[in-house]
C-alpha cells in the first residue's frame, strides 16, 4: 500500500460524526481501468511486446464482482473508522500471467521484456503494514485492521504542515513530511531511500 493511500485512510479514520467511513484494503481488481490485464492486451494486439517491470514481482488479484461484494460487506459490518483486509489468496507473478495471455492470445512470438522497476515501486504487495495485525469476521474473507489511531486535531495539524510542504514544490520536504505522517513508509528503488537513514 502507498504512503499517500495511508494518509487518506488516517484522514478519514479520524474524522467524527453523522458519516461513517469505512476503509477497505485489497490488490488488483482484473480487468479494472487501473489493472495490467487491459494493458497486457493492447500490447498483444499491437504485436508486442509485452512489458513487465521485473521477473520477480508479484501481486494480488481478485474480481471486479468479488471486490465489489466484499466491500459491499465490510461497508454493512463496519461502525466507522473501521479497516477491513480482505483475504485475496496467492499472489500472482506478473510474468507468468503475462506469459498466459500471450498463449491465450496464440502468440508465441510476442517478446515479454523487462523494463526496470520504477522509482518507488516495489516487488511485493503489502496490504497490511509489519507493526499492524488484524482479527477475524463473520466472513473468512475479511479482516478488522488493528491500526494505530489519530486524533482529528493531530492529524489536521500533520496534513496542514504537509499542505505548507507542498507549496515549497520541493519533493524532499513534502516526502519528509509524508514519513513523519506514515512512520512505516520506508522508500524503495527511490531517491527518498536517504530520508529513511
Amino acid at each position: 500500500m502507498g504512503a499517500t493511500k495511508r494518509i487518506a485512510e488516517i484522514y478519514t479514520q479520524s474524522r467524527k460524526g453523522n458519516t461513517k467511513f469505512i476503509t477497505t484494503r485489497f490488490g488488483n481488481v482484473l480487468g479494472s481501468n487501473g489493472s495490467v490485464v487491459p494493458l497486457f492486451r493492447k500490447q498483444i494486439e499491437k504485436g508486442g511486446p509485452i512489458t513487465v517491470t521485473d521477473r520477480r514481482i508479484t501481486r494480488y488479484f481478485m474480481t471486479i464482482p468479488e471486490a465489489c461484494s466484499l466491500v459491499l460487506e465490510a461497508g454493512s459490518i463496519g461502525e466507522g473508522g473501521d479497516i477491513f483486509v480482505f483475504d485475496m489468496g496467492e499472489k500472482v507473478r506478473i510474468w507468468d500471467l503475462a506469459e498466459k495471455m500471450r498463449k491465450l492470445a496464440h502468440r508465441p512470438e510476442i517478446e515479454i521484456i523487462e523494463t526496470g522497476l520504477r522509482p518507488g515501486e516495489k516487488l511485493y504487495e503489502e496490504v497490511l503494514a509489519n507493526e499492524e495485525n488484524t482479527i477475524k469476521t463473520d466472513n473468512e474473507k475479511i479482516m478488522h485492521a488493528i491500526v494505530r489511531k489519530y486524533e482529528a486535531a493531530e492529524v489536521d495539524d500533520m496534513i496542514a504542515k504537509l499542505h505548507d510542504e507542498l507549496e515549497t514544490c520541493d519533493p524532499m520536504k513534502i516526502v519528509a513530511q509524508m514519513k513523519v505522517i506514515v512512520p512505516e513508509f520506508k522508500s524503495n528503488n527511490s531517491v527518498f531511500s536517504t530520508l529513511d537513514k
